[in-house]
């Protein structure tokens, strides 16, 4: 005969857990740290915008 199902969440005894079922904390991804982002975003474009500059005042 087989054992019923465990509710979700429910650590069978088999595994031998005494923890309790936790919530994990959503992965943020890349928007983890959105400045980290924005900050390299501002140094390409300051590269950019210095290149074209430098362009300028070359000619």
């Amino acid at each position: 005969m087989t054992e019923p199902l465990r509710p979700p969440g429910e650590t069978p005894p088999v595994e031998g857990s005494t923890a309790e079922a936790h919530v994990e904390k959503p992965d943020g991804g890349i928007w983890e740290h959105p400045r980290v982002w924005l900050t390299l975003v501002l140094i390409g474009c300051v590269m950019v915008a210095g290149y074209f500059l430098l362009r300028v005042f070359e000619l």
